[in-house]
Parts: C-alpha cells; sequence; structure tokens
C-alpha cells in the first residue's frame, strides 16, 4: 500500500462532497507529473485529502483508491474546462482513479503547521513553490501525519 496527497479546491470538489457521494472520480488532471503518479496508484492506496487555495489550506480527511487505470472522459467533453482537442477515445491522454471516503478529521492540519513539522523532502506540499496536485506520501511520513490528525487540538 503506498500513501498519496491529493489538492482539491473546496469549493470546486471538497471533503464533504466526497462525504455526501461515498465515491468520486477524481478527473480533470491535466498535468503530467500528476497523471503519472495516478497511474502507478492500486486500489487499497490511501490518499489524504488536501483543501487547497483557500485560507488556510491542508488536509481536512483521507480517501481510499479502489479503482485505477480509468480514462479520465472529460477530456472529450467540448463543454468542460478539461476537454483536451488532442485525446480520442482511441488515444485517451489522461486518465483518473476512483476512490472511496474513508474519514473526515476533527481539526485540519494547516499547511503552516505541515511546514513545521515536516521538510519538504518528507513531504513534498511544503515545499515552496510546489503545485502539483497528486504527490506520492512516504510511509514514515503518513504514519507520522495520522498520528498528528489524531491529536487533539494544542496536542502536536
Amino acid at each position: 500500500m503506498a500513501y498519496w496527497l491529493m489538492k482539491s479546491e473546496p469549493e470546486v470538489y471538497g471533503i464533504d462532497h466526497l462525504r455526501r457521494e461515498g465515491t468520486t472520480l477524481w478527473d480533470g488532471i491535466r498535468n503530467y507529473q500528476a497523471r503519472n503518479f495516478m497511474r502507478s496508484m492500486v486500489p487499497g492506496d490511501l490518499a489524504f485529502f488536501y483543501h487547497s487555495n483557500t485560507k488556510p489550506p491542508g488536509i481536512v480527511g483521507l480517501m481510499e483508491v479502489i479503482e485505477t487505470h480509468l480514462v479520465d472522459p472529460s477530456q472529450f467533453d467540448p463543454a468542460s474546462k478539461y476537454f483536451d482537442a488532442a485525446a480520442s477515445p482511441e488515444t485517451p491522454r489522461w486518465d483518473c482513479v476512483r476512490l472511496r471516503y474513508r474519514t473526515t478529521y476533527p481539526r485540519m492540519l494547516s499547511l503552516d503547521t505541515l511546514r513545521q513539522a515536516f521538510t519538504p523532502e518528507a513531504l513534498g506540499v511544503v515545499k515552496r513553490g510546489n503545485r502539483l496536485s497528486i504527490l506520492p506520501v512516504p510511509e514514515a511520513t503518513a504514519r507520522r501525519l495520522e498520528t498528528l490528525l489524531a491529536a487533539g487540538p494544542g496536542e502536536t
């Protein structure tokens, strides 16, 4: 099992959306490195749900990868902001995964808190200028994140 951090803007698709729906297709990824990270996911992997482009940004929940190597349907939809004119059903360019809601944490681990607790090597999201929406999380870092997320306020 591997661990990931996956970002989404809460106004576009947040942890509350996933909790209500139960599962979701994580589509619309248009960065090759992020896409390649998705291609290396397997069912059973866990992903920390990170709310981005909000004040404050941070980890708010946990998801489980349940299906992989799915073709992203948004690349074929001319009405979608993720439409890719170079993609076709015969030669798709973009993949996605299906995720299942696991939990919403009782408190957010903000980016500022993450920067205090982790180096950029241990947790890529704290690296200045990192814009990738999907990042691998080393197992030791994931275990420490789980401990921090389980701690009550002020116990970090």
